[in-house]
This record gives C-alpha cells, sequence and structure tokens, in this order.
C-alpha cells in the first residue's frame, strides 16, 4: 500500500519547487513527485487541496529533560509535541542529567526515541564533560555513537583555548557547533533585557553585549579553524551585523532566530509572569526590527524553538523561575502569522528556514527535501485555519510559554515521519 498525498501546494527549496503536485510515498521513503498521481484501490490517500507542503519541519534546538528531569519532558512526550508541531527531526541539547558528555547518555536517547518512533530526535553532545568547562568531552566517541553536532547550551565555554580545540576536533569529525553566546562574567544576575521595562519592574537586566561578544570571538574561531558554526537564538540587533560580517569574510556560519524573538519585544513584558523569562531575553523594537530585516534578507537561515519545558510550579516564580519557554506546538502557526501573512518572508522561504536549511546546517541530505528517494518526512499545513492559542490542547508535558489566547493563523493536520502517520488534527 502506497501513500498519496493529493493536491497540496509542494515546497521544496532544495530542488526550487512551488507547484500543486502529487506525492507518492512507499515505506520510508518518497517514491514520485508529479502532477496527477492516480491512486490504485489500495493506496492510502490525503486530500492536501489548500494546504502547503513541506518537507517535515526540522528543529536545531530542543531540550527533552531526558534523562534526569522528565517531570518536565521526556523522549515521548517531547516526540509528542513535536509531533503535534510538525516537527519530523529534532535536535536535543546537551544539558540533561548526567550531562550528554558520553556514548552512554547518546545511546541511550537514540534508543529510546526509535522505540518511540514518533519523531527522529538527534542528540547533541556536549563540549566539554559535564558542561563544566574545564575539559573536552569524549568527541571522538560521541561522534562515531551518531551525535549530529557539538554544544554547551545554557552556557558558553568560556575558556577560548579550551573551545578552539573543540572547534578543531568538530571540523575533523565534520560536526557543526551550536553556540549558545553568553559572556557569563557579564550577566552580572539579569533576568530580563537590560532596558526601559527592567527599570520600571526593577528587575536587573541583561546587556546585549552579553551575547554579541561571544558571537564575534566564536565567529573569530571558526574563521581559525575552519569549523561550521551555527549560532543559536540570536537575540540583538548586533547578531545581524557580526553573521553578515563573518559570511562576506567567508566564515562557515549561520544563524538562527526563535519565534518569540520575532514575535515579542520588552514591552510585551507582564511583571511576574514568568513565561516572559528567556535567555536570551526578549529585547527592544529595534532589536526585534533588525531581526526580521535579517530573516526577510536570509542573513538568519534557520528558524528553531529553544523548546524549554518546566513545570508550572516552577514558572509560578516570577522572574526567580528558570530560564525558557515552551515553542515546538506554536513555532508553526507563529512563524506563518507572523512573518508570511506580514510579507516578511514567503511560504517557500519558511519551508528553507524551518526544514532544509537546518538539514543543510546539520549537513544531511536524507531530510529537509521531498525529493525522490528521500526521507518520507512530510509537514501538512493549513495557512486558512484560525484560531487562539490554548496551552490546555498542547500535548508535551508544560505549558509554559506566553501566547495563551493569541490569535493565530495556519495549523499543522499531518505529520507525516518514515512514511507513517504521527498526527493528524
Amino acid at each position: 500500500m502506497s501513500l498519496i498525498i493529493k493536491n497540496g501546494r509542494v515546497l521544496n527549496p532544495p530542488t526550487g519547487t512551488d507547484a500543486i503536485c502529487d506525492i507518492k510515498i512507499d515505506g520510508n521513503r518518497i517514491s514520485a513527485v508529479e502532477a496527477g498521481i492516480v491512486p490504485v484501490f489500495s493506496d492510502e490517500v490525503i486530500d492536501a487541496k489548500g494546504c502547503f507542503v513541506f518537507p517535515g519541519l526540522i528543529d536545531l534546538h530542543v531540550h527533552f529533560r531526558d534523562p534526569g528531569q522528565t517531570a518536565k519532558e521526556d523522549i515521548e512526550s517531547g516526540s509528542r509535541a513535536a509531533a503535534h508541531g510538525g516537527f519530523t527531526t529534532v535536535v536535543a541539547m546537551p544539558n540533561t542529567k548526567p550531562v550528554a558528555d558520553n556514548t552512554d547518555v547518546i545511546d541511550y536517547v537514540h534508543d529510546k526515541a526509535k522505540k518511540v518512533g514518533l519523531t527522529r530526535v538527534l542528540q547533541v553532545g556536549s563540549i566539554t564533560k559535564d558542561m563544566a568547562g574545564k575539559e573536552l568531552s569524549d568527541i571522538e566517541g560521541m561522534a562515531k555513537a551518531g551525535i549530529p553536532a557539538l554544544s554547551e547550551d545554557g552556557k558558553s565555554v568560556m575558556d577560548s583555548g579550551l573551545y578552539r580545540k573543540a572547534m578543531k576536533l568538530a571540523k575533523e569529525y565534520k560536526l557543526p557547533v551550536l553556540a549558545h553566546c553568553e559572556d557569563i562574567n557579564l550577566v552580572e544576575g539579569g533576568v530580563m533585557n537590560a532596558g526601559a521595562k527592567a527599570s520600571t519592574l526593577g528587575e536587573k537586566g541583561i546587556t546585549n553585549a552579553v551575547e554579541n561578544v561571544i558571537e564575534a570571538r566564536d565567529a573569530m574561531l571558526a574563521q581559525e579553524t575552519g569549523a561550521r558554526l551555527h549560532l543559536c537564538h540570536c537575540s540583538t540587533a548586533e547578531s545581524y551585523d557580526i553573521i553578515k560580517e563573518s559570511k562576506a569574510q567567508g566564515v562557515d556560519i549561520s544563524g538562527e532566530v526563535c519565534p518569540h524573538h520575532f514575535t515579542l519585544t520588552e514591552e510585551d513584558i507582564v511583571a511576574g509572569d514568568g513565561n516572559y523569562k528567556m535567555n536570551p531575553p526578549i529585547r527592544t523594537k529595534e532589536d526585534r526590527a533588525k531581526l526580521l530585516q535579517g530573516l526577510a534578507e536570509g542573513v538568519f537561515e534557520v528558524i528553531s524553538t529553544d523548546h524549554a519545558p518546566h513545570t508550572a510550579e516552577e514558572k509560578a516564580k516570577g522572574f526567580g523561575s528558570p530560564f525558557g519557554i515552551v515553542g515546538l506546538e506554536t513555532s508553526a502557526a507563529l512563524t506563518y502569522t507572523e512573518l508570511v501573512m506580514k510579507g516578511v518572508i514567503t511560504p517557500f522561504t519558511m519551508a528553507a528556514y524551518m526544514s532544509s536549511n537546518p538539514a543543510r546546517v546539520l549537513g544531511r541530505e536524507d531530510i529537509g527535501d521531498l525529493s525522490v528517494g528521500k526521507a518520507a518526512d512530510v509537514t501538512i499545513f493549513d495557512p486558512n485555519a484560525e484560531y487562539d492559542i490554548d496551552a490546555n490542547e498542547f500535548v508535551g508535558k508544560s505549558k509554559n510559554m506566553p501566547y495563551q489566547g493569541r490569535h493565530v493563523h495556519g495549523r499543522v493536520l499531518y505529520t507525516i515521519f518514515g512514511g507513517e502517520i504521527v498526527y493528524k488534527y
């Protein structure tokens, strides 16, 4: 039995395809992409008329809290959230407990994800042991175990000499470095953007330099070592300039923007609401405008969520709560509503930023592509749907996000992973 997707607007950046056509899936591979595919009696047919058909969405930046903090999220609940949001591949950061700095943890996550079977979970390896910044992790062993990338996400490696050694190894093993850019010596207890809102609320601020100093350092080290560098959750106006200038100098660099940074500013913060606490923080209108400009121009090439689940009890502590919000189940709708409908990017570019470009950052040619012979990972998205975001409808364990009741357009109708329908609205 084949699965045939009929009449959808197929958006496939690797081939430049933006056309109404059909897709045929046999087993776990795409077997045909053309107009007028005629199903036989035994075939399963999805009518995608009026919908976008994307390569399965790929999120380069999630926290599944497994092992160690599974009250917040685990592989199974995170995979359900990913499928609900249209994601067929997610890249899990290493700040688990214990840290993903060895092959045992890498194998645990990969094996558990395969048993769940709802999305492809790729576990990143930490740059240093226990993310302590003192000694490199077993990068060779983790590379052989199948890590997609290296990262110290949640913090930066402050020892530049050690970090350069890691970048050289990343280059050797063809692993991108996913960089959380934060100079810990400049944070000084900050909990939100250092601006007018922090002053009004009497909270300590986080300046743009906290992020920008490390972005600039990392770009210079990537240029020196030849490593592939991807800057996570860019939030400042200056990050636009750093990436644009680095690209002009031939650095192998890319950057991501999260929906909370292109939809919100510090003016949106509700006093005492921990759902507005994230790191890096939501910043000023001027910063947001530069992020939007970078997305429009392709300076920023990836949209990721930084999906960071926390319990309701933790987030009830206001700006004394942990940093982070969930994002897998709202990302596609927020991107369509705030970027596509407002003319910042096109639906085709949305497919690139949320699927094919992340695949390219990872060096993966088998995913993020709806071509014949590629993995049968497909997201069917209805741009005509309208609704209000409701955390009570989320399938992940945690609900911490600042979008409750926000009106959006666009809904994931089907998520197809490896030829199997893993989510249907």
